[in-house]
Order: structure tokens, then sequence, then C-alpha cells
């Protein structure tokens, strides 16, 4: 059976930045939209809307994003699979951050167009 994921669009446009393992959580990284904030022993990576990452920090910019419909329980097998798998035999590349009750997706905002386009053939719907 094929899984069908409803995706919301979130508005604005992201980015991704990328901050010493110790750094303190910055000011600029909380506030309107969607925001994830990961630390690890190598990095704090920081997901926000791009306007207020500062120029002076290390990061990726131009990313569009889209939010699964969920909540999703745990060992549901096969969410992000379904997703994914159209967009990567495809060649866009994505971005995936998950939180206890859903995924968001980010994708590159020139792979976009395209990545709406294989998501709705692969039967998944877009709000």
């Amino acid at each position: 059976m094929t899984t069908t994921i409803t995706l919301k669009r979130l508005g604005g446009s992201y980015g991704i930045a990328r901050l010493a393992p110790d750094a303190p959580i910055p000011a600029w990284a909380d506030g309107e939209g969607y925001v994830s904030i990961t630390r690890s022993d190598d990095e704090l990576s920081v997901v926000c809307l791009s306007h207020r990452i500062p120029d002076t920090v290390r990061r990726d910019t131009g990313w569009r994003c889209l939010k699964f419909q969920g909540p999703f329980a745990f060992d549901q097998a096969g969410i992000l699979l379904a997703v994914i798998e159209p967009l990567s035999r495809n060649g866009i590349g994505v971005f995936v951050v998950s939180t206890f009750d859903t995924d968001h997706l980010l994708l590159q905002e020139a792979d976009y167009a395209s990545a709406e386009r294989l998501l709705a053939q692969a039967g998944h719907c877009l709000d």
C-alpha cells in the first residue's frame, strides 16, 4: 500500500546556519516561522527564516519548507521514504528535520517547483 502524506507549505525563505559546537544559542535564531536548533559534538545547527541569519555566520540560504501534517507514531514506517524517494529518484536533494510529532522537509528554491510536481505525481497532497 502506498503511503500518502499531506504536506503544508510554510511561507518564507529558510536558511541553515552552522555554528561552533560550544556556541551559545543565538538570540536571532528564535522568532516567527519554523525554527530548529540542534546541537551535536560537531556543531550547533540552526534552521530559521533566512533574513534572521547574520551575514557573518556560516550558512546556506534559499530553502523552502514543507511540514508533514502529522502527528505520526514513532513506529509508523515509511513516512519519510514515501516523500523522499520520488525526489531522490529525480536528483533533488533534501534537508529533513524531525520533531516529536512530525517532520519538516527543506528544498532548495531552485528545485521547489519540480519537487512539488513530483510529490503531487506520487500522490501526496500539498496545502
